[in-house]
């Protein structure tokens, strides 16, 4: 080809040469660079989030400790020989609806691998006012024995207007 080019066909030649550079530019060198950006800030985001996850759960895992902790305590400062019955005797006793319980029966389940037992009592108390369940219920219920009413049951009586009958279970975990 010893032809030589006119100066048409060499801008052109040359205009082509210039497009394919660019082409070879953009497709190798800058738009990888764009694209390892993109990729980055989004590990970035996905990382800050996994990263708030974790303070999240290690924030919520101090206060679980803290419960535990606490919980701990409850038990040690419980008077020795605790027991869930004899206290919520003594509480009736206190709060003056001895008279009213028609029954208490104890039961105990032991929890699988570990050094905890739950203690229920259910009661059965007979033709006593709102009032007095209520107060009852306030002292079992605010004790420092981590004590807690699972469950209870009103009804009226067939006794003059104003009394009530209730069926209640209470539980504590012990050691």
């Amino acid at each position: 080809m010893t032809k030589k080019l006119t100066r048409r066909e060499k801008h052109s030649l040359y205009a082509a040469s210039g497009i394919i550079c660019l082409f070879i530019i953009m497709q190798f060198i800058v738009l990888p660079v764009f694209y390892k950006q993109d990729r980055l800030k989004r590990n970035l985001k996905v990382k800050t989030e996994i990263l708030q996850h974790m303070i999240a759960l290690k924030s919520e895992h101090g206060a679980i400790i803290q419960r535990t902790d606490l919980s701990k305590g409850h038990f040690e400062n419980r008077e020795k020989g605790f027991t869930l019955f004899s206290f919520l005797d003594k509480l009736s006793g206190k709060a003056g609806i001895k008279d009213h319980i028609t029954y208490m029966k104890p039961s105990t389940t032991v929890q699988k691998n570990s050094p905890y037992k739950t203690s229920r009592v259910e009661m059965k108390l007979r033709g006593l006012t709102l009032q007095q369940l209520t107060v009852y219920l306030h002292m079992v219920e605010t004790s420092k024995n981590m004590v807690n009413v699972k469950r209870l049951s009103i009804s009226k009586t067939g006794k003059p207007e104003g009394f009530i009958d209730a069926v209640l279970q209470v539980e504590t975990s012990e050691l």
